[in-house]
């Protein structure tokens, strides 16, 4: 069953709310601005797409005509008035992405194409044009730059203190995927299949063996509540120099949220169109500050509770030394 179309629909229907916090918070880091200024300014649109698609195939009616009809069908579902021009470069790594500043572009991995159904090929490309369509495609070509070349050898940024700032573009980027998983997940509307996207992107195809969907959204759910506070911890630190959440993060965010009232209303045509009044700044920085305390919450309380248990494992292992008069 094809997609229901959202007339109209802003991105803003289906943002989540720690996208808008990571971006205000990187947006705060003194400089930021700056930053962003001088490397847009140097790169620009003509130096983004010649590192992104020099040796990429631009899609159309003639050139890959079922993907070019397939995207045809996602902005339609979308209802964006723009048609960002979309192309296919050789690449074995399962991937894609949006790019540009002024004048943005979607480039899909050959290895994507080669492992994903046309269902799933629909949720990564409504994935990407929710990028574009959320304006994020400034920060995700500026942070891909970062990763390729690295912020040293910019020249322009020359005496910035640059750490802090790769951190946090990082961790913002992280944050907008989930945002794009949503416009993905709306471009088929169909968690399954947006599940069954995000499996073969992180494990590949089965090829001549069996892969489920339901064993991976498990897996998900096992990743998000198995272990303590030092696992969080590991977790951390093996994803803070990515700039994607892991796949299983990523399917549990995804499928926690096709279960939410915003969804529902969203494909029931209730939801934020362009050229509504904004909502006001604060209720975005109530909604994302309370999406982090409640993470901060359950960190909180998982630290608190080791801090509990060590406290009573020293306390028996000194009673016990006592005892034996050690």
């Amino acid at each position: 069953m094809a997609p229901t179309p959202l007339p109209l629909i802003d991105s803003t229907a289906w943002e989540h709310p720690a996208d808008r916090a990571a971006l205000n918070a990187m947006r705060a880091l003194p400089g930021f601005d700056d930053v962003i200024r001088k490397i847009a300014g140097f790169i620009g649109d003509r130096g983004a797409r010649h590192f992104f698609t020099a040796n990429a195939v631009r899609v159309g009616p003639r050139q890959r005509p079922k993907l070019d009809a397939l995207y045809t069908e996602v902005i339609a579902t979308l209802d964006w008035p723009t048609r960002p021009q979309l192309y296919v470069t050789q690449d074995p790594r399962a991937n894609a992405g949006a790019y540009g500043f002024e004048d943005p572009f979607i480039v899909l991995n050959s290895g994507a194409l080669s492992i994903l159904d046309r269902d799933e090929q629909r949720n990564v490309l409504a994935h990407e044009l929710g990028h574009v369509m959320s304006g994020h495609v400034t920060y995700t070509t500026i942070a891909e730059l970062i990763m390729a070349v690295g912020l040293s050898s910019l020249p322009m940024l020359a005496g910035v203190a640059l750490l802090p700032f790769q951190m946090a573009l990082l961790e913002w980027y992280r944050k907008a995927e989930f945002s794009a998983d949503r416009a993905g997940l709306l471009g088929v509307q169909d968690l399954r299949v947006a599940a069954s996207a995000q499996l073969k992107l992180s494990g590949g195809k089965g090829g001549d063996d069996t892969i489920d969907v339901d064993a991976f959204l498990q897996q998900a759910s096992e990743y998000e509540t198995d272990g303590g506070a030092w696992d969080k911890a590991l977790k951390l630190m093996n994803t803070i120099w990515r700039s994607h959440p892991f796949g299983t993060v990523r399917a549990a965010e995804v499928a926690r949220w096709s279960t939410s009232e915003q969804y529902r209303e969203i494909l029931a045509g209730n939801y934020e169109r362009r050229g509504d009044p904004k909502r006001p700044l604060a209720d975005d920085m109530s909604e994302a500050g309370g999406y982090y305390k409640e993470q901060a919450k359950q960190a909180v309380d998982e630290v608190t509770a080791a801090v509990g248990r060590a406290k009573d494992a020293f306390q028996q292992a000194w009673n016990k030394r006592g005892g034996n008069g050690a």
